[in-house]
């Protein structure tokens, strides 16, 4: 016989095996692959924007709260010398005047 071997009944022939794939399947399959490759810069450019903005709005939510942080302290310091702070006096004001409206809206309903 030629270059083919017996084995179980079945001839071999050497070389390889399955279907040899045409120049088109691997023209496509490397599009594909350079598509797939878009897309996933696509998302990792979007994820990264977004927990930048993320990252972004927390900072400035800290940095708020620490300005809060210290009016507070500047109105207890303030306290702890015997003045009240005119915000406090404010909202003391403020919540007295609407507790008072609202008890006579209330008396008016009756």
């Amino acid at each position: 016989m030629d270059d083919s071997k017996m084995v179980g009944g079945k001839v071999k022939k050497p070389g390889k095996r399955g279907r040899k794939p045409a120049k088109i399947d691997l023209k496509a399959k490397l599009e594909r692959s350079r598509q797939s490759a878009r897309e996933c810069r696509a998302r990792k450019k979007l994820r990264y924007q977004y927990l930048e903005e993320l990252v972004s709005s927390k900072e400035r939510a800290i940095c708020a709260l620490r300005e809060e942080l210290e009016m507070y302290k500047q109105w207890c310091t303030a306290m702890d010398q015997g003045k009240i702070p005119s915000e406090i006096k404010a909202l003391l004001t403020g919540d007295e005047q609407n507790s008072s409206t609202k008890t006579s809206k209330n008396s008016n309903q009756s």
